[in-house]
């Protein structure tokens, strides 16, 4: 089977990291800034950034209204913290006119572990990854304060402040966490994503 296509929203964020770890976890990635480009891709990622500028800019370049269409559709997405918020039914501490995608049925909290400066790393159990506890970073990174049904939790704080905040989920083809898995060089979030959406493409294909 060929890799899957994966696409990298290129709007804003840390859109290289992405890149290689999609291509390290045997997907053929590429960045997705039109919308004609969205049409070429298997699956999507939405990267960690700002979210409200990151909404801001789904619409000057004509791609909130497709990338709609295709999550409607069953297009495989992840989100990694600013693309957990845009993936989102509803977000907490966020401006009027926010963006949000509907993609997932869950309520997120902006900025829930605090400023930039109460950025951190912990270890976390992640469901679904397999293998020894996952390094997480949290950059100004949101919390999920509601999960509806259908929504898997695949990952929780273990302690501190912020014991049992939910930081990872899964709904569907549509996976999101609060933390950034590509900076740290472990693959293993990026390779559950690519599996997803080999299987969504095989799912889809004719017999």
């Amino acid at each position: 089977m060929t890799a899957p296509t994966i696409g990298v929203l290129a709007l804003q964020g840390d859109v290289r990291e992405h890149l290689e770890a999609l291509t390290a976890a045997g997907a053929s990635a590429v960045t997705v800034r039109r919308p004609e480009e969205l049409d070429a891709v298997d699956g999507l990622v939405l990267p960690g950034g700002e979210s409200t500028t990151m909404g801001k800019l789904l619409r000057i370049f004509d791609l909130l209204g497709p990338l709609r269409e295709r999550l409607a559709a069953g297009m495989p997405a992840y989100g990694s913290c600013a693309g957990m918020i845009l993936l989102a039914s509803d977000i907490l501490d966020t401006t009027p006119d926010a963006v949000h995608l509907d993609g997932l049925d869950i309520t997120v909290r902006r900025n829930a572990f605090g400023r930039q400066v109460d950025s951190f790393e912990t270890d976390l159990d992640v469901a679904r990854v397999g293998g020894e506890p996952m390094r997480a970073v949290f950059i100004r990174a949101p919390w999920v304060e509601r999960v509806g049904d259908g929504v898997e939790v695949l990952a929780t704080v273990p302690e501190g402040p912020a014991a049992g905040r939910v930081v990872a989920v899964r709904q569907g083809d549509v996976l999101a966490t609060s933390f950034h898995p590509e900076v740290t060089g472990d693959r293993r979030v990026h390779a559950l994503f690519a599996d997803m959406v080999r299987e969504r493409r095989t799912s889809s294909t004719p017999a």
